[in-house]
């Protein structure tokens, strides 16, 4: 997972891999048949442990609740030691050639399927009055998902986790009035932690 995650799909050989793993490509293809499905599998490790905060968060009790933990969670993830490489679905789908696409196809749905999670669950929050109705939901689904696909560049270029976390607090001041309180305070996304 780490080797994909650092250098992407197409820049992971199969030398990077075995080695990391301490096997030879032999047990590499007889465990995981190809590099794609090895990748496949990695994926899903990804998805239910580094990334699973994604998912989570959707269960928050308001929708500025689920936005705030994406962020202040990103940001976190971004900058834990072994993270700097950003967020493995964006890095993994960067660039590639031909023999790559159907593997960028795969993540660009993954990360479409999670974007209009995360629309679904605001247009619910608009219908269950935690929004207000003139709230854009599906904008504020483009502007978390904008965010915390930003925060991955800025980690990666160093920026450290109270940069990130200011950057998630001037992106929740745009959040509607109603859901973020009256003061407008944006709860757990802490200031001077690094």
């Amino acid at each position: 997972m780490h080797i994909f995650w650092a250098k992407g799909y197409e820049g992971a050989s199969i030398h990077d891999l075995t080695t990391a793993m301490g096997i030879q490509p032999a047990s590499l293809y007889a465990a995981f048949g190809n590099k794609q499905a090895m990748f496949e599998r990695a994926l899903a490790h990804y998805l239910a442990g580094p990334a699973a905060f994604m998912s989570a968060a959707l269960r928050e009790p308001t929708a500025f609740a689920v936005a705030e933990r994406i962020l202040r969670e990103t940001a976190e993830a971004l900058t834990a030691r072994r993270a700097r490489y950003g967020c493995m679905t964006i890095q993994a789908a960067l660039v590639g050639g031909e023999e790559t696409k159907q593997v960028r196809q795969k993540l660009v749905r993954l990360r479409v399927r999670a974007q209009n999670a995360l629309r679904e669950r605001f247009e619910q929050a608009k219908s269950d009055g935690d929004l207000p109705q003139d709230a854009d939901a599906p904008g504020l689904a483009d502007l978390i998902t904008c965010v915390f696909q930003g925060m991955t560049v800025q980690a990666i270029n160093g920026a450290r986790r109270e940069q990130l976390l200011r950057i998630a607090r001037t992106a929740l001041r745009a959040w509607p009035s109603q859901s973020s309180g009256s003061d407008g305070n944006i709860g757990s996304l802490g200031r001077g932690r690094s």
